[in-house]
């Protein structure tokens, strides 16, 4: 049989190295599911419940391998769910194709039956965004997409009507110019090493520092040794981004913890008292936690020259890998022999890690939310994967789970759109099918894509979704309150047994109330061989408290209790005892 349009698409994700897609079949798109049914051994197809659980799956899939996430839509609706884990993948960088089908080729744009122009509708998420216009167009398009996306770690996009998918392909179709074999070698890019003029600068301004911040993020997260290395010579504090939470262990000298509104306490005072300022790899967008931009002096690793000085004014600017960068500045900077700066540092992080444990091993009923936090993190494997979920969830993920050497930790970071935490550990355990994976999610992000859950009993993938149940959309409801001053409105959420959610989608589901019996339920659910849900019942009124309460804080948060906000009274005794308890 003559080969399709369809099957030369499938010929370059394989050359690609693409092993796995994840979507949903549709009428769209059916030239390309066939192509795809016959090369079933070479890539996995992992079908979802929802487009978008496809998308934060190839998202997710991206970050936890290195490797081009793919995803496949139908026309019309389906490429249009996509959208929001495209944005997920595009804000935090990752290497993405997306493919969809659009209606028969002489109809599109009259329209007919889901006549949505897709390339259109993607102008905006993708670095690369074509139109497929026959058989022969497939190779250059298809091969041009995985090298964008790969290149400039973004989002590709490739579209194509469904009766070309099915087109016979033969060299009689090509154009004069479109010589056979012109656009296919794959390529192997060398890492940019920073320039000699930008490394002589910041080596100088590193040795004139005498206390220095490492600000670690998402490009830092190969960079552990590194790091630790810079620290040690030049007695710098390591603070973390969110999506740098992996980069260096939660046990190291050398880190504080993470930085900003879910940050700690010691992060935040380095920060404030630091006269240099190294970014690795990160362009953590709240810029109101950085240093002054008259109090320190600035150097910034970044492998994307246009985010150099985006967040933070440096005088060095060292475009390149992280990694690199930092093994040459290890070997140019001179030592340092005061450590006071990081020693002042490593005595606030003791101090903050007895007020995490002591808040991670109350016995109050309701349970708090901190308690399983604390439990999970003491359990999990030194090999683990955690994904997390956007949500006050993101506040306990942050402070109450150490990351460990070896571990993956993410969420979405720049987006910070709820429900990717159940697809991310979808994904990591399709990578990583002999790993332990864990999804911490709060009740209101699972819930969006819950149906997925499903796809874990279906594929066998023993995934552990830990539920913090606090019937709430939580950070919302304290933003409401916090950041405006307004009662608290809408965000009180019905309840749903998620247990037997999990029970019912052929998986086991398990329910904690009781601190007392946390850890022992936590002992059995990671301990059961297939996929899990715990649905943990915390205290809906527990604040994700930010590490230092600025005085306009709490004055919206008196005002918004005062105007009537739901339980006011339960809100301001929980908030005064935890206060208490800690003061004491």
């Amino acid at each position: 049989m003559a080969r399709t349009a369809g099957d030369i698409l499938v010929d370059v994700l394989v050359d690609w190295g693409v092993d796995t897609i994840f979507g949903i079949p549709g009428d769209g798109i059916n030239g390309i599911i066939e192509a795809l049914r016959k090369r079933k051994d070479e890539i996995r197809f992992i079908q979802v419940r929802h487009e978008e659980a496809a998308a934060f799956a190839a998202c997710g899939y991206a970050k936890f391998t290195g490797k081009l996430g793919v995803c496949i839509a139908t026309s019309g609706p389906g490429g249009i769910h996509l959208l929001n884990g495209l944005y997920d993948a595009k804000l935090d960088h990752q290497p993405v194709l997306a493919i969809t089908g659009l209606q028969y080729h002489d109809l599109v744009g009259t329209h007919t039956q889901q006549d949505v122009e897709l390339d259109k509708l993607y102008q905006d998420v993708a670095v690369y965004n074509q139109r497929i216009m026959g058989a022969a167009h497939v190779r250059n398009i298809a091969t041009l997409a995985c090298r964008s996306a790969l290149s400039y770690r973004g989002v590709a996009h490739i579209t194509i009507p469904v009766d070309l998918q099915e087109q016979a392909a033969g060299d009689d179709m090509r154009a004069p110019r479109n010589v056979k074999g012109h656009n296919t070698a794959l390529f192997a890019p060398e890492l940019p090493v920073p320039s000699e003029a930008e490394m002589r600068r910041a080596v100088e301004i590193l040795d004139a520092g005498k206390r220095i911040v490492i600000m670690a993020g998402q490009g830092a997260l190969h960079a552990t040794d590194q790091l630790e290395r810079l620290a040690e010579k030049t007695g710098a504090v390591i603070v973390k981004a969110l999506l740098g939470k992996a980069a260096v262990p939660d046990d190291s000298p050398y880190t504080t913890g993470q930085i900003g509104l879910l940050g700690t306490e010691p992060s935040q005072t380095a920060l404030e008292t630091c006269d240099t300022l190294l970014i690795a790899g990160s362009t953590f967008p709240y810029i109101e936690y950085y240093p002054k931009p008259d109090q320190a002096r600035g150097v910034q690793i970044d492998i994307d020259p246009a985010r150099i000085g985006l967040r933070y004014p440096v005088e060095a600017g060292l475009v390149g890998d992280c990694r690199l960068a930092l093994d040459l500045l290890i070997d140019r900077v001179r030592p340092h022999e005061d450590r006071s700066f990081l020693e002042r540092a490593q005595k606030g992080k003791a101090e903050w890690m007895r007020l995490m444990e002591e808040r991670g091993t109350r016995q109050d009923m309701p349970m708090k939310p901190q308690v399983a936090a604390w439990e999970l993190g003491k359990r999990l494997s030194d090999t683990a994967i955690v994904a997390c979920d956007s949500g006050t969830i993101a506040t306990w993920w942050a402070r109450q789970i150490p990351v460990k050497r070896g571990q993956m930790h993410s969420l979405s970071g720049n987006l910070a759109t709820m429900a990717p935490g159940l697809p991310y550990a979808i994904a990591a355990q399709v990578a990583y099918p002999d790993r332990q994976v864990v999804a911490y999610v709060g009740d209101g992000g699972f819930s969006m894509l819950m149906a997925d859950f499903v796809t874990a009993v279906k594929y066998n993938l023993p995934i552990k979704i830990i539920i913090n149940n606090n019937a709430s959309l939580g950070q919302i409801k304290w933003e409401q309150m916090v950041m405006l001053g307004n009662p608290e409105y809408v965000c009180d959420l019905h309840p749903i047994d998620f247990a037997k959610v999990a029970e019912a989608c052929g998986g086991k589901g398990f329910t904690i109330r009781d601190p007392k019996d946390c850890g022992a339920i936590l002992d059995a659910a990671l301990a059961h061989p297939g996929p899990v849900v715990v649905d943990c019942i915390v205290d809906t009124n527990e604040p994700p408290m930010p590490a230092k309460v600025q005085a306009k804080q709490a004055a919206h948060f008196a005002e918004a209790l005062a105007r009537g906000t739901p339980d006011a009274l339960k809100i301001a005794a929980t908030v005064f005892k935890d206060r208490a308890r800690e003061v004491i």
